[in-house]
C-alpha cells in the first residue's frame, strides 16, 4: 500500500504546539475534529491543552481526511507511542465512522463513498464521491494499535453542562423566557430524530432551570425542502414567544459559533447565546473519559490522571 505524503505528515507535526514531558509507555490520544478557520482551530486547541499536558496528543483537522489522519499517527509514533486511542470530536458518534475505521486499519472494507474535506474544514476535496477508476484511496499505514470511541458530543452528559450555560449567560429573567436550542440536524427522518432525541435528554438541566419553555429544533441545515419546513418551525415558535410576552433565548448546538442562524431568524426578537459547545472546559472533561473508556475497553492500562 502506498503511504500518504510524508512531507504534508512533517509539516502538520512541525506545526504542533510543543509536547511536553510525558510517561513514554503511556498510550497516546489522536482526537479527530472537522476544522474550520483559524479561531474554530485554535478553539479545539485550547480545549486539548489541560490534555497535552498530561498525555501525548495529536490532532487531526478534517473529515477523517487521509492526509491529517496520517500526519496525527506519525506525530504519535515519532513521540515513542506504541498505541493510541482515537476520540472523535463531532457531534454525532456516526460521522465518518466508518471512512475512520477504513483509513486507520479498523476494517477492511471501504465504504460505498468518500467524503474528504481537508483540514480546513473546506470543500477542495471530493465530497460524497463514489470510489475512482483505480479502486478505493488506500488507508494510511502506520504502526500504532489503535482504539476507537463510536460515540460524539450528542453522547456526552458534559454538553448539558455547556447547554445550560450558554441560556444562563444571556438569561435575565428565566420565567419569562423561552429558550430554542438549533441544530445542524441531517436529511433524513429516522436520523433527524435520533439527533431531537439525543439534544432532548441534554436539555434536562435547562428545564429544571425555571425557563417558561426549552425547544429543542434542527435546521437541517444541507437539505432544501426538510430545511423550508424547519425554518418555518422555527420562526414560528419564535414569534409565538414573542407575542405571548416572553423572550426567546436561542442556543446553537453546534461546535463553534452560531451558524446560518442569525440569518434564518432575520427579523425576529430573540436573545443569541452567540458561542457554541466550544469553548467550555467540560469538553476536554469529556475527550479525557472518552479516551479512558477506550483505553479500559481496549485492556491497555491508562497512564495516572
Amino acid at each position: 500500500m502506498l503511504r500518504f505524503p510524508a512531507l504534508l505528515a512533517v509539516v502538520l507535526v512541525a506545526l504542533a504546539p510543543p509536547a511536553p514531558a510525558q510517561d513514554a509507555d503511556a498510550p497516546g490520544l489522536l482526537v479527530m475534529a472537522h476544522g474550520g478557520d483559524p479561531a474554530w482551530n485554535a478553539s479545539v486547541e485550547d480545549a486539548l491543552a489541560p490534555l497535552r499536558e498530561r498525555y501525548p496528543v495529536a490532532v487531526a483537522f478534517g473529515m477523517a481526511d487521509p492526509a491529517s489522519l496520517g500526519a496525527g499517527v506519525a506525530e504519535l509514533e515519532g513521540r515513542g507511542a506504541g498505541r493510541a486511542a482515537v476520540v472523535r470530536l463531532f457531534l454525532d458518534g456516526r460521522s465518518f465512522l466508518h471512512q475512520t475505521e477504513y483509513f486507520l486499519g479498523l476494517r477492511p472494507d471501504a465504504p460505498d463513498q468518500f467524503v474528504l474535506h481537508g483540514p480546513s474544514g473546506g470543500h477542495g476535496g471530493s465530497h460524497g464521491g463514489a470510489h475512482g477508476e483505480h479502486g478505493p484511496p488506500a488507508p494510511v499505514e502506520h504502526g500504532l494499535a489503535l482504539a476507537l470511541s463510536p460515540d460524539g458530543l450528542m453522547q456526552a452528559d458534559e454538553v448539558a453542562e455547556v447547554l445550560a450555560a450558554r441560556a444562563a449567560s444571556v438569561s435575565e429573567n428565566p420565567a419569562a423566557e423561552s429558550v430554542l436550542v438549533l441544530a445542524h440536524g441531517t436529511g433524513d427522518d429516522v436520523e433527524n430524530a435520533r439527533w431531537v432525541a439525543a439534544m432532548e435528554r441534554l436539555t434536562g438541566g435547562l428545564r429544571a432551570d425555571g425557563y417558561h419553555a426549552v425547544r429543542v429544533e434542527t435546521l437541517r441545515e444541507d437539505w432544501p425542502e426538510p430545511r423550508a419546513a424547519a425554518e418555518r418551525a422555527i420562526r414560528a415558535f419564535v414569534a409565538a414567544e414573542t407575542e405571548a410576552g416572553r423572550t426567546v433565548l436561542v442556543v446553537p448546538f453546534r461546535l463553534s459559533g452560531f451558524g446560518p442562524y442569525a440569518a434564518v431568524l432575520d427579523g425576529l426578537d430573540y436573545r443569541a447565546a452567540e458561542a457554541g459547545i466550544l469553548p467550555h472546559p467540560a469538553v476536554a472533561d469529556w475527550v479525557e473519559r472518552e479516551y479512558r473508556t477506550v483505553l479500559a475497553r481496549a485492556g491497555w492500562e491508562a497512564p495516572a490522571p
